[in-house]
């Protein structure tokens, strides 16, 4: 059994895909690197290893998403790249669905701390946006996961009034990169409700990190699209970051950790994560 303990708020940046802006992000200051891995093209992807390698060498740690839930690519592509957390973020409301099984994500978790029981779980749950709540119990999921993850990760939800369309997502049969904000109340109650640490993501930028861990009290904070690169048209551009906004991503977290101090935040106290 292994055991990482954090003392401070765990700062998370996606999407890092080469070895340059991983020791930028590493000199930044951040904890967890992620990086993201499609089947549009090979599974091995040697850029993608070396990014992976230099997190490796460093004091901070790599996450590796795979937008794919066939369990021989996903093993194979965790034996290949040796990320230290894996990172799931399928739209569980449609495996909730009764076209789809949640049982098989549980069961994907489950071979892959078989497997490779040192590399670390952390799987999103979805929180729907204020107002209509009431569609998909992001608690009631998340219960269902605690004994086969080691993080959880809050993001944002897309609905409309007729209910869940997943489509709607930004990546068909996943969460997340809406740059939406999340329902704060949702992800506090998750918090609440569980001992396993939740980072909270979900429109995250450097204007209200602060807020949110202060709102929230989380373990950690995630960003994607808000520390993004824009493009003339002002648009996010995928794969690169703004590194201006990942330092002040940074600053602002800190700086929430030091008004928060250890009371009643997760990632105020010594998070322990240990393989279960």
């Amino acid at each position: 059994m292994s055991t990482l303990f954090y003392n401070k708020i765990i700062i998370q940046i996606y999407e890092i895909q080469t070895p340059h802006e991983a020791e930028e992000i590493i000199e930044a200051g951040v904890d967890h690197i992620g990086s993201v891995l499609t089947l549009e093209g090979t599974l091995k992807q040697p850029l993608l290893k070396k990014t992976i390698d230099v997190v490796r060498g460093s004091t901070s740690k790599s996450s590796l998403i795979p937008l794919f839930s066939d369990i021989d690519s996903i093993l194979h592509a965790l034996d290949f790249y040796k990320p230290d957390i894996v990172h799931f973020c399928e739209d569980l409301y449609r495996y909730k669905d009764s076209r789809f099984d949640l049982n098989f994500l549980i069961d994907l978790q489950e071979n892959v701390k078989k497997r490779f029981p040192e590399i670390l779980i952390m799987r999103s749950i979805p929180i729907p946006q204020p107002g209509i709540a009431e569609l998909i119990s992001s608690i009631e999921l998340a219960k269902a996961f605690e004994h086969v993850s080691d993080f959880f990760l809050t993001d944002t939800f897309i609905l409309n009034n007729s209910g869940p369309i997943p489509d709607d997502q930004p990546v068909n049969g996943f969460v997340g990169i809406t740059g939406l904000t999340c329902n704060w109340d949702i992800a506090r109650k998750l918090v609440d409700s569980t001992d396993i640490p939740v980072i909270l993501a979900g429109g995250l930028s450097p204007d209200n990190v602060f807020d949110g861990i202060i709102k929230v009290k989380p373990a950690g904070v995630d960003s994607c699209t808000h520390t993004n690169a824009r493009d003339m048209k002002g648009n996010p551009v995928r794969f690169k970051k703004n590194m201006a906004r990942v330092k002040r991503f940074v600053e602002e977290s800190n700086r929430a950790q030091t008004k928060t101090g250890d009371t009643n935040s997760q990632g105020g106290k010594q998070a322990d994560v240990r393989k279960r």
